[in-house]
């Protein structure tokens, strides 16, 4: 029996994704028409001997968690529940204080998946590999990544004969390896031992008065930091390396990426979830994912790589490109979107155009990432980055809104360029 887990972090983290995340966990942010951990737990739903899938994370149980935790037992016929944090534990704390439950049925062995990375997840090519290794602790997904931008993630030296990790340092200073650690790991349950060791060092390093608080860093263990360093060089540690597509979600930006991606997987796994031109259909053009009960007028044009939300309205003449437009905006008449995110129950005047700028790798680059980058420049100026329009925006006819992000239920009474509108 197999086992999975999905850490989803908790409303400290993930600030860079407002102001999406003022209304809506980042986890259950919609890209390609679902929420970002649904792709994760359809690649689990696919594993064989796969029987229960848990989230771990410190958010408080809302309406929105327990409806997509409901609906998507439903839909896949397995066990998901959530496991909330008392506060922040880290990577690895989180597993260790959930060890009883994730170790209940006797499981072979786990994965462990940061909710904010898309990915085809090759969790089945993971499970052989990890198998044929007998002494095997972990298996962690790697990839290659450009030498300059290696340093921003955990890096590690491998055996290139046996794929053994010989060395692994989490954001070196220094360039260490262009083999980068992914957020995707398939544990046996002797990892706990290894987290065991941790802990009681942590609780041997405790004040011996009463000053010792809660969420203080002696709650957090990290696989990361305190972990896989631990388990390098003794044929505990292996990495599985995958040359198909991986990016974080960190930013709203990536999310633009992120959807992307899943499109074009979607060719592959769920062919019926991209929109097909037809009589009465708007113009499609490359990769397109529009919500059953959205309106879209038949003389727009889509795409590529659009997503288009629950009953959303589009209306003739519209151009929209690269960009997410959540349920129940509208997009009225001949106007333009272009690298933007049009958030829930907005609306978008008629002959207006909002754009962004897109923040791609560069393709000139190998193996090159995306870059999440800083919001502003060292002058004090807002970089320039996808258009986000926050919930119940209302945008006015015939203006321009250029790389700027607008908070929720703000009306904006002209253009705007380069700017935060609080």
């Amino acid at each position: 029996m197999l086992k999975a887990i999905i850490l989803i972090g908790g409303p400290l983290k993930g600030t860079r994704f407002r102001p999406l995340s003022l209304d809506l966990p980042k986890p259950l942010f919609p890209v390609a028409g679902f929420p970002i951990i649904q792709h994760h737990i359809e690649a689990c739903q696919k594993v064989e001997g796969l029987k229960e899938i848990l989230l771990i994370g410190f958010y408080q149980p809302s309406d929105a968690f327990k409806t997509f935790l409901s609906r998507a037992q439903q839909e896949f016929h397995i066990s998901i529940r959530y496991l909330q944090e008392y506060t922040s534990l880290g990577t690895a704390g989180g597993l260790y204080h959930f060890r009883d439950v994730i170790q209940s049925g006797n499981p072979e062995c786990f994965f462990v998946m940061n909710a904010d990375v898309c990915s085809d997840f090759p969790l089945t090519e993971m499970v052989e590999s990890h198998r044929q290794r007998a002494h095997a602790c972990c298996t962690m997904m790697g990839t290659e990544a450009s030498r300059e931008q290696a340093l921003n993630y955990g890096c590690l030296v491998e055996n290139t004969d046996t794929h053994e990790v010989l060395h692994y340092v989490e954001k070196p200073g220094t360039f260490v390896s262009s083999i980068i650690n992914c957020g995707v790991y398939l544990f046996s349950p002797e990892v706990f031992k290894h987290i065991a060791t941790v802990f009681a060092r942590h609780q041997e390093d405790l004040p011996s008065d009463d000053s010792f608080a809660l969420g203080s860093s002696k709650d957090s263990i990290r696989l990361e930091q305190d972990i896989f360093p631990m388990l390098t060089g003794d044929s505990k540690l292996y990495v599985h390396k995958t040359q198909n597509f991986w990016s974080q979600i960190k930013s709203a930006g990536s999310a633009i990426y992120a959807n992307r991606l899943y499109l074009a997987l979607y060719h592959k796994t769920h062919p019926d979830r991209l929109a097909a031109p037809g009589e009465g259909m708007p113009t499609i053009k490359g990769d397109v994912y529009i919500h059953p009960s959205a309106n879209v007028d038949s003389t727009a044009v889509l795409g590529p790589n659009v997503t288009v939300g629950a009953n959303v309205t589009i209306g003739p003449g519209t151009r929209i490109r690269e960009s997410i437009i959540l349920d129940g905006a509208s997009i009225q008449d001949h106007s333009c979107i272009l690298h933007s995110i049009v958030g829930w129950n907005s609306t978008v005047g008629a002959w207006t155009r909002v754009e962004g700028t897109p923040s791609d790798p560069n393709p000139n680059i190998p193996f090159a990432k995306l870059d999440s980058g800083e919001l502003f420049s060292e002058d004090g100026r807002l970089n320039p980055s996808i258009t986000i329009l926050g919930r119940n925006v209302t945008i006015p006819p015939e203006v321009i809104v250029l790389n700027s992000i607008v908070l929720p239920h703000k009306d904006l009474p002209h253009s705007y360029k380069n700017q935060i509108i609080l």
